[in-house]
């Protein structure tokens, strides 16, 4: 009998120190809408219902049983059009944008079940990107068609300042306290006809512009597009990367200390792989890989850093779905979850997520459920457990 009871604790012992095996789980969070009735016929699916919005978290680990799975889903205004969800950078706030309303809404990622509160935004037409200053005290929203940024106290949420950019579009934003800089993409109008070629400077002390500085190398009025802004990881002096959606590059934005001004240059060319509409940035931890998305016909790049922000190598273009947008990495650097949707355009809507193995550099599976549903993720962020904020 004493062997039995030894032997049955010994069992009991084994599984609390993990014997058993576990589960793995990978939880995303992404904001959704409905696809377009043109989309939805494409798709066999019913184009006659009414149009929603909601935030889902899903379970997108590919070893995982319950891959793919919707875990939670939350109702939206379905006349919010909802944009993107950001983390403030202790990641324990979520903002997610607007484009149907003047409104920013904020919820804890402590509280569950998850309670979105309202942010009144002043006139803030096409709320795009909500960027943190480096102490996480401020936060700022872009407002691409009102031509302003508003910001605004991580701590109250409550809007500080409004800065004019008079004749611009706002979309992609970067904060450089250590030289008193902020840059603001000048983008393209919402109907797209009026496409910008240039970065506004600000003083961010005073809110002041201090200039303009084209991202072109053609003499006259291109429609370059310039979207987003990532300052590249430890660069100092800053360099400040930017996106040119229409130009198909990548800019850099280089201090220089002696001028006191940005130095501006091309440093990749997607056009002669035909490859267009490069939109987002990330970088891990060690900031000697830089992650780039490329909408159309939708791709995931990965860079060596190793020559300096100056000179970024392509070491290989992975195969994404059209609008390949955002993209979300895990802590441990084992995979990037890129959602491809890009506001509901023709050809750049497929709305699924590709999961891409970054150390073997492949496409590894797809989560295809907001898809096959006839729903479109605006964007994507792991939980906190899980997610690393890429150089934001």
């Amino acid at each position: 009998m004493r062997k039995q009871i030894l032997g049955i604790l010994a069992l009991i012992g084994t599984a609390m120190l993990g014997g058993a095996p576990a589960e793995s789980e990978i939880l995303a969070m992404m904001n959704y809408e409905s696809k377009t009735p043109e989309s939805l016929k494409a798709l066999k699916l019913s184009g006659d219902t009414p149009r929603r919005e909601g935030i889902a978290v899903l379970d997108v680990d590919p070893g995982s049983p319950a891959f793919g799975k919707i875990l939670m889903d939350i109702p939206l205004p379905a006349d919010l059009v909802a944009h993107h969800i950001f983390y403030d950078r202790t990641q324990r706030k979520a903002y997610l944008t607007a484009l149907g309303q003047s409104v920013l809404h904020v919820f804890a990622l402590d509280r569950f079940p998850y309670r979105l509160q309202r942010i009144e935004l002043p006139d803030c037409k096409l709320g795009e990107d909500v960027i943190f200053s480096e102490d996480n005290k401020t936060w700022y929203v872009t407002c691409m068609m009102s031509a302003r940024y508003i910001e605004g106290d991580v701590a109250t949420d409550k809007v500080k300042r409004v800065v004019e950019l008079p004749d611009s579009y706002p979309h992609g934003l970067a904060v450089a306290s250590d030289i008193d800089r902020i840059v603001v993409t000048s983008t393209v109008s919402a109907d797209l006809q009026d496409a910008r070629d240039e970065v506004v400077i600000v003083e961010a002390s005073s809110g002041k512009e201090l200039k303009r500085i084209r991202l072109s190398k053609k003499a006259d009025k291109a429609g370059e597009s310039p979207v987003e802004l990532l300052r590249v990881p430890g660069s100092n002096p800053p360099v400040i990367y930017s996106t040119n959606m229409f130009g198909g590059s990548l800019w850099a934005l280089k201090w220089d200390p002696a001028a006191g001004d940005f130095e501006a240059s091309e440093v990749f060319d997607f056009n002669p792989m035909k490859m267009g509409v490069p939109l987002e940035m990330y970088f891990n931890k060690s900031a000697d890989r830089m992650y780039l998305t490329t909408a159309k016909p939708g791709h995931m790049h990965i860079f060596d850093m190793a020559g300096g922000p100056m000179k970024p190598e392509l070491i290989t273009s992975i195969s994404a779905g059209e609008g390949a947008h955002h993209v979300a990495l895990t802590k441990d650097g084992q995979y990037g979850f890129v959602q491809n949707a890009l506001l509901n355009l023709p050809g750049m809507s497929d709305g699924s997520v590709t999961v891409v193995d970054l150390k073997a550099m492949k496409a590894v599976a797809s989560v295809d459920t907001l898809k096959n549903a006839g729903f479109n993720p605006n964007s994507i962020v792991l939980l906190p457990e899980w997610n690393d904020l890429g150089g934001h």
